[in-house]
């Protein structure tokens, strides 16, 4: 069944920039799919246009059965709970411990506190961070920075995480434990979409990928059939 489904989408920016042009795509419940490619070919507009914070010029967007281009403002809200991003820098609230991070994004809500207190808990346990609840993000390495941002992202219980450059900041050794989290997640039934310019962990991690270039697919490879094919990473 499909979660996503993206039909004849393009992007145009005010400065005559085409991101992302003409392009279908479907993306099924509980894939795992990572988008690659060079600087400007369009990876960051098609993240942010299915969280709603950029609109198609063009096309449909259909995310868990809501059509987010024709979403008004005043109705994003329906769409970001359904999704939870995780972005390359954190974004943490750094006077805020682990677990008041976490708690924030339920918060917003208007959960009552043991449903927060309950939530927040297996987040954090299932980073392997319920022993860090009450640290500051100052006293974590990056790599458990980005795993408490990644218990925010899914504490709600999201069908759809988006990983915009989650281990751009990590070293490797760091990036492939983040992307055991990520997988975890995944095999609980979340499905991933995973920016990256690294794609020795694309090539490690063998899943569903897309290549694009100029805003177009120029290739989409199957669960295990990616091969660099020479790319080196693209920053």
């Amino acid at each position: 069944m499909n979660l996503i489904a993206i039909k004849g989408v393009s992007k145009r920016y005010p400065n005559g920039v085409n991101a992302i042009q003409n392009m279908n795509l479907t993306i099924e419940k509980g894939d795992f799919v990572f988008v690659i490619g060079s600087t400007g070919c369009g990876k960051s507009t098609l993240i942010k246009m299915l969280y709603r914070e950029v609109k198609p010029t063009k096309g449909s967007i259909n995310v868990g059965g809501i059509d987010v281009a024709k979403l008004r403002n005043s109705k994003v809200y329906k769409i970001r709970r359904k999704i939870g991003v995780v972005f390359q820098d954190f974004k943490l609230l750094q006077k805020s411990t682990v677990y008041e991070n976490v708690a924030f994004a339920l918060e917003v809500l208007g959960l009552p506190k043991d449903e927060i207190h309950r939530k927040v808990l297996k987040s954090l346990e299932l980073v392997g961070l319920k022993h860090k609840a009450k640290n500051y993000p100052h006293e974590l390495s990056g790599g458990e920075q980005q795993r408490v941002a990644i218990a925010r992202a899914i504490v709600n219980g999201p069908k759809l995480l988006i990983c915009d450059e989650p281990t751009g900041n990590l070293d490797e050794k760091t990036s492939m434990e983040i992307m055991g989290v990520i997988d975890q997640v995944n095999k609980l039934g979340t499905t991933i979409i995973m920016v990256t310019h690294d794609t020795k962990i694309v090539e490690k991690m063998q899943k569903r990928t897309i290549l694009l270039d100029s805003g177009r697919i120029l290739k989409d490879y199957a669960k295990g059939t990616y091969k660099n094919e020479g790319r080196k990473n693209t920053k």
